[in-house]
């Protein structure tokens, strides 16, 4: 059942935990967002998505990477794989892309603070900067691992050119773009299948719509049909749909309730058939 990232040797549960919901707006208080990820534990997970910029501004930079920390203190956290990213900026509560090399380098570095570590096991470079030659940045990535500091390297909200011309300078372990069932565009435009070819993991994020999809996929009559014909619900399915798509894939469902986490984690158990998979595909 568990799953490898990339070419690491690291096998993980099939479905991971999106922590980005326990530290943005409206985030749970900080002794239920440990108790989310305990339980997620607990239960098997063992694969945690996080991110600097998993904040409210850039005064509260680093909250979410701190509560991990603090949850896996009290756990046997070494055979917990906690991935992070670095890269975006959040003055006011913006978005904003950063990756210049010296931009990289202070993330990672505060990272590593933060998570209390001193090597992170799967560091993501998390948007390419316009700004910025992208080989610049991969390239500060490759430097951080040849210095310790980054065990592996992942990238996110990249396109099939950007990966290979990474895979030019560096080995690249991950990739993880927004994708769910109303968002199929890695699947057909062939890069989870050039991902597959080259080892590399597709993590795919917000897989059950996130913000206001996930109201549109639970609405949703042909993941109505199926999801009852499978006494499952349509977030369920739409996570074992992501599974069935390939070997390589990796969800990352966020969660800021014990019983959310849970929930998608039981979609491992179920078994689309490949009538129900080819419905779901034709829903884009």
């Amino acid at each position: 059942m568990r799953r490898q990232i990339g070419k690491t040797g690291l096998r993980v549960f099939p479905i991971g935990l999106g922590a980005m919901p326990l530290s943005i707006h409206g985030r749970p208080p900080l002794n239920d967002a440990i108790d989310v990820i305990h339980r997620a534990i607990d239960a098997g997970l063992d694969f945690i998505d996080t991110a600097n910029a998993y904040c409210i501004d850039e005064k509260d930079f680093g909250y979410n990477e701190r509560t991990i920390a603090q949850a896996l203190k009290t756990v046997a956290s070494d055979a917990i794989v906690v991935a992070t990213k670095g890269g975006l900026i959040r003055p006011g509560g913006a978005w904003l892309t950063s990756g210049s090399p010296e931009s990289l380098r202070r993330a990672c570095e505060q990272s590593l603070r933060d998570l209390n570590v001193e090597c992170i096991s799967l560091y993501q470079f998390h948007a390419p900067d316009p700004t910025v030659p992208f080989a610049e940045s991969v390239g500060e990535l490759a430097k951080l691992q040849s210095e310790g500091k980054i065990n592996h390297i992942g990238l996110s909200n990249v396109n099939q050119l950007q990966l290979a011309q990474a895979l030019e300078i560096a080995e690249i372990q991950s990739v993880q773009n927004r994708c769910h069932v109303l968002c199929q565009t890695d699947i057909k435009s062939g890069l989870v299948e050039f991902c597959r070819s080259y080892s590399v993991t597709y993590i795919p994020y917000s897989p059950v719509g996130g913000g206001n999809g996930h109201v549109r996929i639970r609405d949703n009559s042909t993941m109505q049909e199926i999801a009852s014909k499978h006494n499952a619900s349509p977030y369920q399915v739409a996570l074992a749909w992501l599974l069935a798509k390939s070997d390589n894939i990796i969800p990352i469902p966020g969660a800021s309730r014990t019983a959310s986490i849970l929930s998608s984690m039981q979609a491992v158990q179920l078994n689309l058939s490949e009538q129900d998979v080819s419905r779901i595909d034709a829903l884009e």
